[in-house]
């Protein structure tokens, strides 16, 4: 049985070591959208201490975030944020030892201006599985299951979840060198910190 997974922008280190632990993962296609959760949105380390990276979001009325499946949530170009992602992505890692190595396959995803936030989250995250090195098998729900059981983490990888991290949990989390740890190792950020500071050793921390 694979784990549950909520679609996410750039997610979390506990996201791809949910992967990398059982192989593979179902991303849930068929729930309604749910604001201020790694839908979109992902935390990266600055000099000024952790940063929240936020796609906006098309709105279509008060009550869409309950209504509009998150398949059909599109994106709003108004403001050029992927302009600004990738220059706070730079200022943040641009010292960091693999940063070079990466960067222009996500700038490049993420100039591109795809409509969906569902397909720019796959395809980012598909590139970010083969940074890692994963090998995996993803596939998509086809139905809402509310209950999916103890490998549901749709709630539990969150911004606001109250319970320790995945790799907490599982005895894995072990520090990792960063530009801006300047009072201690910082958490299950996004896994590009891992990947700019780690690079190919990256797939170390996940398993």
């Amino acid at each position: 049985m694979l784990p549950l997974l909520s679609t996410a922008y750039l997610p979390p280190v506990d996201y791809f070591a949910a992967i990398a632990k059982y192989g593979g993962a179902l991303i849930e296609a068929c729930e309604n959208y749910q604001k201020q959760s790694y839908r979109n949105r992902c935390t990266i380390l600055t000099a000024n201490g952790k940063m929240n990276l936020n796609i906006p979001v098309a709105r279509g009325g008060d009550n869409f975030t309950h209504s509009v499946p998150i398949k059909d949530i599109q994106i709003d170009y108004q403001e050029n944020w992927p302009v600004r992602h990738i220059r706070a992505m730079e200022a943040a890692y641009m010292n960091s030892p693999f940063y070079e190595y990466y960067i222009d396959d996500i700038s490049a995803i993420l100039l591109k201006k795809e409509k969906s936030l569902f397909a720019l989250n796959q395809k980012l995250t598909e590139l970010l599985l083969g940074f890692c090195g994963i090998k995996a098998e993803i596939s998509l729900t086809t139905e809402f299951v509310a209950d999916y059981g103890e490998l549901d983490f749709r709630s539990r990888i969150h911004p606001k979840s109250k319970l320790p991290s995945l790799m907490k949990e599982w005895k894995k989390e072990k520090p990792w060198w960063q530009v801006f740890a300047r009072q201690g190792f910082v958490p299950n950020l996004s896994i590009v910190d891992l990947l700019f500071n780690e690079g190919p050793n990256a797939i170390s921390f996940l398993v």
